[in-house]
């Protein structure tokens, strides 16, 4: 019986690393991985050909972002989440909680609007669509925290703690649609926190990391929750097939502690980019007032030695 639509998940022998890094590519996500990574690929070119810079560091992290994608959607962990809570677990954190920061750090939508040419005088291209669309009142509104903190919620508890989860793990389809959906919800909440592509006006750094921080408790909750269940608490993975060897429980408990422990990676990665984002905004603040300043001949200092020197005065 083919449980997924995808490999032959009722015969997996007992899962290990090995067997689970195996080659096993889901068609879907394995040409959107070529195509984002294509379309990267072209800006960058681009903006080389006509003498632009682009860090390096960017294009690692974006790399790397998709690479992390291709690893859980098209290797052998794709069959073993089908049938084992903890590989799934595996799978759902990486895409929603690891793999957006990294496509965010690589800043895409700020490569796509350097290296897109404008369309000219009264007309609309790519790049005047894409403006259009991060000044609308839908992108307002979807990267919101009143939008993306209930959603960011909701995508755990909402998901697997109904029929719905069920539904959408009865076919290949459904599956490819959930974690599309885990992609796309870690992006909608980190994408106003991390602050690197350009958007909707953001809040302080302070503010934002109150964002970053509100949302993840409820990922420990939600990790305590599967550890400290007595019985299965999702149909999909209640009766695992016998050549896995494992039990339904003791595996769900087990996706309970990787979502319970993951909570904190995105954190830690956030919180340093944060931290180095306003750090960066500082040191520009201070050139800028520099550059002023030698201007206009600091005028701000010698009107505050001007006011000291007549108290001075004063005083005498």
């Amino acid at each position: 019986m083919d449980h997924s639509g995808h490999g032959m998940t009722m015969d997996l022998p007992p899962f290990t690393l090995g067997r689970g890094l195996q080659w096993s590519a889901d068609p879907f996500f394995l040409v959107a991985c070529l195509v984002g990574l294509g379309l990267y690929g072209w800006g960058v070119v681009r903006l080389r050909r006509r003498g632009d810079s682009w860090p390096v560091g960017r294009t690692v992290a974006y790399v790397v972002g998709v690479l992390s994608v291709g690893l859980m959607m098209c290797t052998r962990l794709n069959d073993y989440g089908m049938v084992m809570f903890s590989v799934h677990m595996v799978q759902h954190m990486v895409i929603s909680m690891l793999s957006p920061i990294l496509l965010l750090l690589g800043a895409p939508v700020t490569l796509a609007l350097r290296a897109l040419p404008t369309a000219g005088r009264g007309r609309k291209g790519p790049r005047e669509v894409l403006l259009m669309f991060l000044h609308s009142r839908y992108m307002r509104i979807i990267t919101h925290p009143a939008f993306t903190i209930p959603l960011f919620i909701a995508s755990l508890y909402a998901l697997y703690f109904t029929p719905l989860f069920d539904f959408l793990m009865s076919s290949k389809t459904g599956h490819v649609a959930m974690m599309v959906h885990f992609l796309a919800v870690g992006f909608v909440f980190f994408w106003p926190i991390m602050g690197v592509d350009p958007g909707p006006s953001r809040p302080g750094y302070l503010m934002r990391m109150l964002e970053l921080f509100a949302g993840m408790p409820f990922h420990a909750f939600f990790g305590i929750a599967l550890m400290m269940a007595s019985a299965p608490m999702v149909e999909t993975f209640e009766n695992p097939p016998a050549s896995l060897g494992i039990d339904a429980l003791s595996d769900q408990n087990a996706a309970g502690g990787i979502a319970w422990a993951f909570s904190e990676i995105p954190s830690v990665l956030v919180l340093i980019a944060l931290l180095f984002q306003w750090y960066s905004s500082e040191q520009r603040q201070a050139k800028r007032q520099d550059r002023a300043a030698d201007r206009d001949g600091d005028k701000e200092l010698e009107a505050y030695n001007a006011y000291l020197a007549s108290l001075n005065a004063r005083g005498h």
